[in-house]
């Protein structure tokens, strides 16, 4: 393995026939494929959105850093040098697919007019996982670096029991 294959997040083809160590199954590329996104709750303990976009599989922390939006919803756009990104539909946050920065638009003088922008990063908020194909099987192997990042709040189990506490009482309501 190549060390380009080992520092990247983002999915990789296999011609072996063994999945990597400490990787799950997310499901067969073609229902990937078809159905756009699939989520997936990954050892028990982390929800994970697999997409496909472009001809690429991306693997991310479900809950958006910000809010905890749901990202299987969010559209992708192209922003940032041509980067693609995933737009929380909560609050449009936007975080590239790639490396799960955080993305935002600058005003370098608000007093002048017409106002110029142009996107900055805020640095990675958004927990990124490897994708890797064996067979037309997709695995995730969880990104476990021990530098906390922002989704990570979202992978608690004091957040899930509070979520379906407050998903049931909306249930219940309607």
């Amino acid at each position: 393995m190549s060390s380009e294959e080992d520092t990247s997040q983002t999915s990789s083809s296999s011609s072996s026939s063994l999945p990597p160590p400490a990787s799950h199954f997310i499901g067969r590329k073609e229902d990937i494929v078809k159905a756009g996104r699939v989520t997936k709750l990954v050892n028990g303990c982390r929800d994970v959105l697999v997409l496909y976009h472009q001809g690429q599989l991306y693997a991310m922390d479900m809950h958006c850093y910000h809010s905890g939006g749901a990202l299987k919803n969010g559209d992708i756009e192209q922003e940032f040098n041509g980067l693609l990104c995933i737009v929380c539909p909560w609050h449009k946050y936007k975080i590239t697919l790639e490396g799960g920065e955080g993305l935002y638009q600058a005003v370098d003088d608000p007093l002048a007019k017409p106002l110029r922008t142009h996107w900055r990063s805020k640095g990675v908020k958004q927990r990124i996982h490897k994708v890797t194909e064996v067979n037309g099987d997709v695995f995730v192997t969880l990104n476990e670096s021990g530098e906390a990042i922002e989704s990570d709040v979202y992978q608690t189990e004091k957040y899930r029991t509070s979520f379906l506490k407050a998903k049931t009482k909306n249930e219940v309501r309607k």
